[in-house]
């Protein structure tokens, strides 16, 4: 057939006889390019349909996206979990259920329990001398034992932590404040 199309387009490496082809060798020539980039980026000729007068650069005015707002990033947890929780929370041979936190502190004020039963007082407990009681039925494990039978064996934790506060002057500080925490027991 002699039907031919010819293509007019031109290849990269035929290019090589142009004199534009060769300013733009020579332009690049010390800085360690390869010639061809002119026209795989179009750093001196824009193949494509870029319209050059509408292009706008910089920050454009009314966006669409707005500024998120940064979170802040959760700390590392390097506290044991798991069966390493299990190794160091064994005390006399029963698992405790409960580990401190690091914000635990011992209190400076001397706080006290006055426990009664029925209309009767009973002795004064001073909780002020550890960082955490451990509260429930088994006598073997708990620092504050209750008898009674909706109870667990180890029922909740009286539990001192260091918080933040603010003060009536607008400064920040930080003070010992008692927490009861229950263990999600069964009863």
């Amino acid at each position: 057939r002699g039907d031919y199309r010819r293509d007019d387009r031109r290849s990269f490496r035929d290019q090589g006889d142009t004199k534009e082809y060769r300013d733009d060798n020579n332009d690049y020539k010390n800085r360690g390019r390869d010639r061809r980039d002119n026209y795989r980026y179009g750093n001196r000729r824009r193949s494509c349909s870029f319209d050059h007068a509408n292009a706008k650069w910089g920050k454009q005015e009314g966006t669409k996206y707005e500024k998120k707002e940064p979170q802040q990033k959760e700390k590392p947890n390097f506290s044991l979990s798991g069966k390493l929780t299990e190794e160091t929370n064994t005390y006399k041979g029963i698992v405790i259920k409960y580990s401190e936190p690091p914000e635990a502190r011992k209190p400076r004020r001397r706080w006290r329990l006055y426990p009664f039963k029925g209309e009767k007082a009973l002795q004064t407990l001073y909780i002020h001398r550890e960082s955490a009681y451990l509260i429930g039925r088994e006598r073997k494990v708990v620092d504050l034992p209750v008898d009674h039978p909706s109870c667990s064996k180890q029922h909740a934790v009286l539990q001192y932590r260091l918080v933040p506060f603010t003060r009536d002057d607008g400064s920040a500080g930080k003070r010992v404040r008692p927490y009861l925490i229950d263990l999600e027991s069964a009863n």
